[in-house]
């Protein structure tokens, strides 16, 4: 459909609902502002009505019973996204016609959005583990590559992309942390607790650098990753967040790693109050920080003037005793 240019006026335009869609399309479709992409939407959503209803047909025929069942036999196997598209289109044109004085009312007004729909599986995705299952979960018999991966997951409630970037000199064993990427190129200091500080030396088995945590097998000779990839010693790669988030999948029943991370933070919230002793889960490891606690700051030199490595910045769940040496603003 061709729009033709807007005239400077639309009081010559024939009013109370003589003017037909067709015309009505072209008009609408010339006078509107939008990009060629919005632009395209609009006139197939559009095309599609006047091919439905004939051009010819006047607006005012056109009503929202029969605007519904438009709908419904022509665009019912859309997404809902797709089809509030289709009827925000359809709402936008009426109003113009309105405006016009070619239609009384808009047919349009009142048409039904789809939502989203989710289901329990969706949910169970998403939603944080009751803190009894899940520990349940973590400790029962595992691959000591998974276990640990777990349960550093857990208990840093660091993001697993973070976490699988890291590399075994990144690793501050005595300390219980390590500095990890955030989002924005950022430096973040996590910290873990007892259950990954006893399982990272017996995972790493002496070995000092090259990637944390590495994949079962040796890459094939036709997909080498970069050579910061591949453990120097045993020439396996790095473990990619796929393959985790797979083996992950199928020992838990069809949970994603994104629900340690969820699940640790929403335990926290629920039970963290500077009163609280440490849970039997946790051993001897200090309790969660609760909200007294200022918030970390990023800092551009150490206590002792120095820079930091790697932009140095205390995750926002860490207390101020787990760190001695770096100190909160105030």
């Amino acid at each position: 459909m061709t729009a033709k240019s807007a005239p400077a006026t639309l009081s010559a335009l024939p009013r109370g609902g003589g003017e037909a869609l067709g015309e009505a399309v072209d008009w609408f479709l010339a006078e509107r502002d939008l990009a060629p992409s919005s632009h395209r939407v609009y006139a197939l959503a559009l095309g599609r009505l006047t091919e439905h209803f004939g051009p010819a047909t006047l607006l005012h025929k056109i009503t929202h019973r029969a605007l519904t069942r438009f709908m419904d036999s022509c665009y019912s196997h859309l997404a809902p996204a797709s089809w509030n598209r289709v009827a925000a289109t359809l709402g936008s044109f009426f109003a113009y016609t309105t405006r016009q004085g070619w239609s009384t009312t808009s047919p349009a007004a009142g048409l039904e959005r789809h939502h989203l729909r989710t289901n329990r599986e969706d949910h169970d995705r998403t939603r944080a583990i009751a803190e009894d299952e899940l520990l349940a979960f973590l400790g029962a018999s595992h691959p000591l590559r998974d276990k640990t991966l777990w349960w550093m997951l857990y208990e840093t409630a660091a993001r697993a992309g973070e976490i699988l970037a890291l590399d075994v000199t990144d690793l501050d064993l005595p300390r219980r942390r390590a500095v990890v990427i955030a989002k924005g190129g950022r430096g973040e200091v996590v910290g873990w607790e007892t259950k990954t500080a006893r399982l990272l030396p017996r995972y790493l088995h002496g070995r000092r650098d090259g990637p944390l945590f590495l994949a079962d097998i040796a890459p094939a000779p036709g997909r080498q990753p970069a050579l910061a990839d591949i453990d120097p010693t045993t020439g396996r790669a790095r473990l990619s967040y796929r393959r985790a988030a797979e083996v992950f999948k199928v020992a838990s029943g069809g949970r994603t790693l994104y629900q340690l991370r969820h699940s640790r933070l929403t335990h926290w919230a629920r039970a963290a109050t500077p009163a609280t002793p440490a849970s039997p889960a946790w051993g001897s490891t200090p309790s969660p920080p609760s909200t007294q606690w200022p918030l970390p700051q990023p800092r551009s030199t150490r206590t002792d003037g120095s820079e930091p490595q790697r932009g140095q910045v205390l995750s926002p769940w860490l207390a101020p005793h787990t760190f001695p040496a770096l100190r909160f603003a105030p």
